[in-house]
């Protein structure tokens, strides 16, 4: 039996968790926090209705989801060959032949155009960024800068940041000064939250020929350069000075916590995938806590 034949009868048997895993639903609901978060603050700063709201952010939601899906979708498409290579990519779908091409490229691109309608209907600069943020990742980041350079990180870290400013279009129907913000902190935390999950799998990216910056400049090339956005991080909290001093005080506190933990917890050469890995978790929490921060202290202040 070729390969053809095998995929055209297991195609139509993909799990629900294999699904999630093709548009790589763990990015995509880590990335709905924020665009909540700047749907939220639309409606806090400009005194918008929340209930009267509700219809715009599942809107916002779900055409954020998908889009941002279909991306992902495409992206596994694309890189097959280099997921096969890499043992951390085995289980996906694409790898071991659960999906065929066609069904691939039909759930990618549907999910896409729906998600765009979806964004359009809410307004035309909610859409242009949608569009923009898969244009972004799926040309510039996974075709291009992915397999050539190791600027690769910095370049998808583009449209990976605009899901919050999405979030505050959809409401306000233009950008601000606080959409802006909220994209420079996603667009900052992103080198080394993946800076450091690199360092975790630096073999196989090298195996890959991936050029991520581990495997090309080494582990204390790529720990400066963390320091680096961890120092850029710092002053953006006073950027949303409309939140009032105690958000600013926290979210310091959190930006300085991470600069802490990222000096005291390396000891020596041996623990570089220890540290690694601290600085991967608080990165996952810090993502959260930020943006919990925004929605907690913003509702607050309403009160």
């Amino acid at each position: 039996m070729d390969k053809g034949q095998t995929l055209s009868q297991t195609s139509g048997r993909v799990t629900f968790k294999e699904l999630k895993g093709i548009i790589k639903m763990g990015l995509v609901q880590g990335n709905l926090i924020p665009a909540f978060a700047g749907s939220w603050l639309a409606i806090v700063l400009a005194n918008h209705s929340f209930l009267s709201s509700i219809p715009q952010i599942l809107l916002m939601l779900i055409g954020s989801t998908l889009i941002m899906g279909g991306a992902c979708a495409l992206n596994n498409y694309y890189d097959q060959d280099i997921d096969r290579i890499m043992p951390s990519k085995q289980a996906r779908p694409t790898v071991n032949d659960r999906i065929s091409n066609k069904n691939l490229l039909i759930l990618s691109f549907g999910m896409m155009v729906i998600g765009e309608i979806a964004l359009f209907i809410l307004n035309i600069p909610s859409g242009v960024i949608g569009l923009m943020g898969i244009i972004g990742y799926v040309s510039f980041y996974s075709i291009w800068s992915k397999r050539h350079t190791t600027w690769n990180t910095v370049i998808g870290a583009f449209p990976g940041a605009v899901p919050p400013v999405i979030g505050w279009t959809a409401i306000e129907g233009q950008l601000s000064m606080t959409a802006i913000a909220l994209f420079l902190v996603i667009f900052c935390w992103q080198p080394i939250h993946f800076y450091a999950l690199a360092i975790k799998r630096q073999d196989e990216y090298s195996a890959a020929n991936i050029p991520m910056l581990p495997s090309v400049k080494g582990f204390n090339r790529t720990r400066i350069g963390m320091f680096v956005w961890l120092i850029l991080l710092l002053p953006l909290p006073f950027l949303l000075s409309d939140l009032g001093p105690v958000f600013i005080g926290l979210a310091t506190l959190l930006n300085l916590g991470w600069i802490y933990l990222g000096l005291t917890s390396y000891k020596k050469k041996s623990d570089h995938m220890k540290w690694a890995t601290l600085m991967f978790v608080y990165s996952l929490n810090y993502l959260v806590l930020f943006f919990a921060l925004v929605v907690i202290i913003s509702l607050i202040n309403m009160i």
